[in-house]
């Protein structure tokens, strides 16, 4: 069959990109029982700049987006009709995006425990809630770049290259920077009134043992959702099992948990800023997921909520 590829004409007056422009429409020759990848494929072909990560392919006056995996048919697509593309610019790997963003919080910590003077103006001895917060928070990020190395299996290969100075930003400078420089710094030294009082062991302990559950729990959440994709594809599963059969995403409970701990053991408004931002930008999408899962999966569990068990 065949597929007219055209550029859907955005808002406001028309621009003077004649070069563009005059690439479109155009036309290409697919099987009946073509995919959204096929499709993809053929687009590239037509147009070198434009290879499949770059491509997103709208359909009808709603502008469905087409999903890669997907046949054209899925879509009521059928000879003749039109399919609007738009270029969404450079790209980058997410896996690639995840090692930039968990690396940045590893660097900040690591320097400004390691070197007060360059911060602080003084050198001083770090308290034991420092040291333990220090060591959980470098623990946390390692486990998340092991993760990334050799555990995740992502869904959509690329994002666009723009979008990981923003991704990056959150890590970088909320539970990096800003949370390293008020959590490490004189105020909860080693001889403070404020270290005396964070420095109980029974607390320290019952702290540390929550954040360890929260990590493993996490951890474990990740294997489940990497078990039910197969290798190299985009499989998409109901997941249960461990926290699964109480929320949709217990990977983004458990890692809030995780903050909740470290908020507690430092009192630090830096620590509950990171904890709140983070938390609301997990809760966006445990129930974007969990809408994707309902309208998905026709079975899927009516009793599960997005991400915190019983309430939301």
């Amino acid at each position: 069959m065949r597929i007219n590829i055209a550029k859907r004409a955005p808002p406001g007056p028309a621009t003077a990109d004649k070069k563009a422009s005059s690439r479109y429409p155009f036309a290409v020759e697919l099987p009946d029982s073509a995919t959204v990848d096929e499709l993809k494929a053929a687009v590239a072909k037509q147009v070198s700049s434009l290879q499949p990560d770059r491509q997103r392919l709208t359909f009808g006056e709603k502008k469905e987006a087409l999903e890669l995996g997907s046949s054209l048919s899925k879509y009521g697509i059928k000879h003749g009709d039109t399919v609007f593309v738009k270029d969404l610019g450079p790209q980058i790997g997410w896996q690639t995006v995840f090692y930039i963003e968990y690396f940045g919080p590893i660097v900040f910590h690591f320097i400004v425990y390691n070197f007060q003077s360059l911060f602080y103006g003084q050198s001083f001895e770090h308290s034991d809630v420092q040291r333990r917060v220090y060591l959980l928070i470098m623990a946390h990020f390692i486990k998340r770049e092991l993760e990334t190395a050799f555990v995740h299996r992502f869904s959509h290969g690329t994002m666009p290259l723009i979008n990981v100075f923003k991704n990056s930003f959150h890590y970088h400078m909320l539970s990096g920077l800003n949370l390293a420089y008020w959590v490490y710094g004189p105020s909860t030294a080693q001889g403070t009134p404020l270290a005396a009082k964070l420095g109980s062991p029974f607390l320290l302990a019952l702290l540390t043992g929550v954040f360890l559950f929260a990590e493993v729990s996490n951890l474990s959440t990740h294997i489940t959702l990497r078990n039910l994709r197969p290798p190299g594809t985009r499989v998409r599963r109901v997941p249960h099992g461990y926290g699964f059969d109480l929320v949709s995403c217990p990977n983004y409970l458990f890692e809030t948990i995780a903050w909740v701990a470290v908020a507690a053991m430092t009192r630090s408004l830096a620590s509950v800023l990171f904890l709140v931002v983070s938390t609301g930008q997990m809760y966006l999408w445990a129930v974007k997921k969990h809408r994707q899962y309902k309208r998905e999966f026709a079975d899927y569990p009516k009793s599960r909520k997005a991400m915190i068990p019983y309430m939301l």
